[in-house]
């Protein structure tokens, strides 16, 4: 039995890793788990306006969730555009569906939710799932992600992940163009880029805590060399690995383009986009995935929790619903050379342990 759900685990993630699709458009991915479900008698529940699925085995007050995140990247291969599956969805997905797989035929005395959820990668996801109800009764939710080599190796599983919060600021600069012979004549906006590049690197928080501020694009000026530019667009991206110093950092932000639209006379048009929590990890849900995983794969394969610097939308579960006891499952797959690599690859055994450690948290949960 064991060995049969090992191989269909396999040709799950081989079908979602040949046919990505991007977020908001996961149409063939949700089609497919659907069809996977039909076939084990097992109900669900399907949305006429986003894509993703949920669906529900067992019986009881009590609801455990568990979430698979659907949606690939959009970047260049090997020289051509296409979605590509380079953060591991497709391996979540197949995750899931075989700890969903390993838990059917048992007697539960609790209701186990299967969140297949999209748009992960555009932070908004997890927020679409909560409005249609993914979080209704719930008492713990469980997520689970392949991790790269440098965190976690082939064989070892970590009972959390502690993502950190990110949040990206578009801006547009309007300033006024001018000769290039009479600088004095107009309000140069390069000007303003270089002194918001400063100004980012001359934000102190504390040592003790992680967090960046970097510049991520501009945009500015045109084929005339000999005009300044008075309009320039620029991206920052602000992360930390706490919630309350992510917004602290938006603040501070906020204040200093106040000061440099003062200074250089200039207009600031700005909007916050894609913003993404850290984690906020349940002790008690952690450390049930903790006995879980030493109870699968033993003692010297359980790993302390990742601490990393990414994000997840994961989070939006816990920031809405915060009685909720959640932690996310770390897989060691020898997953290189990174996630978002377009040429990401890891360790096809991993699958199979991610899904038995799954099924067995879920049932001491």
């Amino acid at each position: 039995m064991m060995a049969n759900i090992e191989t269909q685990i396999l040709k799950w993630f081989d079908h979602f890793h040949t046919h990505p699709e991007v977020s908001w458009n996961e149409v063939n991915t949700t089609n497919k788990i659907a069809e996977i479900l039909d076939e084990v008698g097992v109900s669900y529940r399907r949305f006429s306006d986003v894509t993703g699925l949920i669906a529900e085995i067992g019986e009881g007050e009590e609801v455990i969730a568990v979430r698979a995140d659907m949606d690939a990247l959009w970047q260049e291969v090997n020289g051509v555009m296409q979605a590509n599956h380079s953060c591991g969805h497709d391996a979540n997905i197949s995750m899931v569906l075989g700890a969903l797989h390993y838990l059917k035929d048992q007697p539960l005395n609790k209701r186990v939710r299967f969140i297949f959820q999209p748009a992960e990668e555009k932070g908004n996801g997890a927020l679409a799932m909560i409005e249609r109800g993914a979080m209704d009764q719930v008492n713990y939710l469980f997520g689970i992600h392949l991790r790269p080599i440098e965190e976690l190796p082939f064989g070892l599983v970590a009972p959390s992940i502690h993502h950190g919060a990110g949040v990206f600021l578009e801006g547009k600069i309007i300033g006024e163009d001018a000769h290039g012979a009479r600088p004095h004549q107009g309000k140069n906006a390069l000007d303003v880029v270089v002194g918001l590049h400063q100004f980012l690197k001359s934000i102190y928080i504390s040592p003790f805590e992680s967090y960046s501020t970097k510049l991520t694009k501009i945009i500015a000026g045109g084929e005339s060399l000999n005009i300044i530019p008075g309009v320039a667009e620029f991206a920052i991206d602000v992360r930390a690995q706490k919630n309350s110093i992510l917004n602290e950092l938006q603040e501070r932000i906020v204040h200093g383009l106040s000061g440099l639209k003062a200074l250089y006379g200039v207009d600031i048009e700005t909007r916050w986009v894609d913003y993404t929590p850290g984690a906020e990890v349940s002790k008690e849900a952690a450390s049930i995935a903790e006995k879980a995983i030493r109870h699968v794969v033993g003692d010297v394969a359980t790993a302390s929790a990742v601490v990393t610097s990414g994000s997840d939308d994961f989070h939006f579960y816990t920031i809405k619903h915060p009685n909720v006891k959640a932690t996310m499952i770390g897989i060691g797959a020898d997953l290189t050379p990174g996630l978002h690599h377009p040429n990401m690859t890891f360790n096809h055994k991993a699958l199979d342990i991610g899904a038995r450690v799954l099924a067995e948290t879920i049932i001491r949960a």
